[in-house]
């Protein structure tokens, strides 16, 4: 049990706007008890005071770690046609080599590096469950407490998503050879999401839900096993849906209806359902999804990197639906340039300018996407992430306002020129969950670790060029 903290923030961001001279007091479950503005001398006489303005921290909703060991990589042309099939078989081959120890490395310097940008949580969507002959390990826990001890040693929250993947394709029999790691049923995922549940500490920042790989590597019959279960449990439920064109039309080919439309149907979507991606969801579908309260998790930086294509903002926008953000593969790992290039994505296509904030019907364009990345953390981690408030957990990060982006920029835009203007601020200090993590990761374990995983089985990195 830690003892409760006071910090004092000339300028925080409380419900949904900048808010002076804010108390800020930390009860020891590790949930705010108390955020204050307009506070006096006296009453923050025994306060921490902070450098700069404080961010509530950010749910980066939608992680692959062991995918950061690829990034910068997989971006030289090979004969053939590059898009998301041919990027999936290069990332098979770093997913066939990773031992527990590496995927402990490169995730701890992964979530250092999360951390540093001002995420404070991290779903992981976690689907490397076997040894790399694709037996399962003597403990089935083995590479889930590899994640676990990574975000600890980081200092980063966590919601471990154990992966139901059982199958390469719609009306496939199982798993090609080269996703034998990936075997699982509902009832090891839901073992492994029940035993990290248990090792949860006091002040909220370890947790599990479950995930579904996809339509096309879960059966319906799993399917709805898996999400039953995890319901019954209060579990959040995650999903990739409709990210490729091809999955939509593999899905029609086999049900006769769009993902979303097919899921819709077949399961009972509810406030616990994050759907990541839905780039290729029609407006009908978002309409009937909106209803269910159910959230859908972006990833900007990688449907970008993967030529994904681009989700309808405006219109998720208007029908006021749920949505977090995620950095999927970490081609970057700051949350400032997702939500730049969701609303980039947004002027390329539509050839306009502050789409976001028009859809909101709101002024600042910055302002809406962080707010509601800010609100649909919640869903996505399945914890209480939404803010600077009483009742949610402890988490914050301070803007370095020395940096040179935020020069000359007034308080009052200080949001919009952290998203907007390059090259981004960084953060000062920070807490999760009440508490001020250590950032004492050595780089040399990253790098002792991506050396063994690239340079040994033969030169692996030639492979994947």
């Amino acid at each position: 049990m830690r003892e409760g903290r006071r910090w004092f923030a000339p300028l925080a961001w409380v419900n949904g706007a900048w808010a002076r001279d804010v108390l800020l007091v930390a009860g020891d479950d590790g949930r705010w008890s108390e955020v204050r503005a307009g506070c006096t001398a006296q009453e923050r006489q025994d306060a921490q005071a902070l450098a700069g303005p404080a961010l509530p921290g950010l749910v980066n909703g939608h992680s692959h770690a062991f995918q950061r060991a690829i990034a910068g990589l997989t971006e030289r042309s090979a004969q053939g046609r590059e898009d998301f099939w041919s990027w999936r078989d290069r990332m098979y081959a770093a997913a066939l080599r990773i031992t527990p120890e590496q995927l402990e490395a490169i995730a701890t310097f992964l979530y250092a590096e999360l951390l540093q940008a001002g995420y404070t949580h991290v779903c992981e969507f976690h689907y490397l469950h076997n040894d790399v002959d694709g037996k399962p390990y003597a403990d089935p826990l083995e590479m889930s407490l590899a994640l676990v001890r990574a975000a600890q040693a980081a200092g980063i929250g966590l919601t471990l998503l154990p992966t139901l993947y059982m199958r390469s394709g719609f009306g496939a029999k199982g798993l090609r050879e080269d996703q034998r790691r990936f075997a699982s049923t509902p009832a090891s995922v839901l073992r492994i999401a029940e035993a990290v549940r248990k090792l949860a500490p006091a002040d909220g920042t370890l947790t599990a839900g479950i995930a579904l790989h996809s339509l096309r590597a879960v059966d319906p019959g799993a399917l709805q096993e898996a999400a039953q279960a995890a319901h019954a449990a209060g579990m959040p439920v995650h999903i990739h849906i409709s990210e490729q064109q091809q999955e939509v039309d593999d899905c029609l080919r086999e049900h006769g209806q769009r993902p979303i439309e097919w899921l819709l149907q077949n399961a009972k979507l509810d406030a616990r359902w994050n759907l990541v991606h839905a780039t290729h969801a029609s407006r009908e579908e978002m309409d009937a999804l909106q209803r269910t309260g159910a959230s859908i998790v972006l990833c900007p930086s990688t449907e970008a990197n993967l030529g994904d294509g681009v989700f309808d903002l405006p219109h998720w926008l208007a029908l006021r639906g749920a949505w977090s953000i995620g950095s999927d593969s970490h081609v970057t790992r700051r949350w400032t340039e997702e939500l730049r290039l969701l609303e980039y994505s947004q002027r390329f296509a539509l050839r306009q300018r502050n789409v976001s904030a028009r859809a909101a019907g709101q002024e600042s364009t910055a302002g809406v996407l962080f707010e509601r990345a800010l609100a649909g953390g919640s869903a996505a981690a399945g914890l209480p992430l939404a803010g600077l408030a009483a009742g949610q957990r402890a988490d914050f990060s301070v803007v370095d306002t020395t940096a040179y982006a935020l020069a000359g920029v007034p308080s009052s835009h200080l949001l919009d020129a952290l998203v907007f203007s390059s090259p981004d601020a960084g953060c000062g200090a920070m807490a999760v969950g009440g508490a001020s993590p250590s950032l004492t990761v050595e780089a040399a374990q990253f790098v002792k670790a991506m050396h063994a995983l690239w340079l040994s089985h033969g030169r692996m990195h030639v492979s994947i060029k």
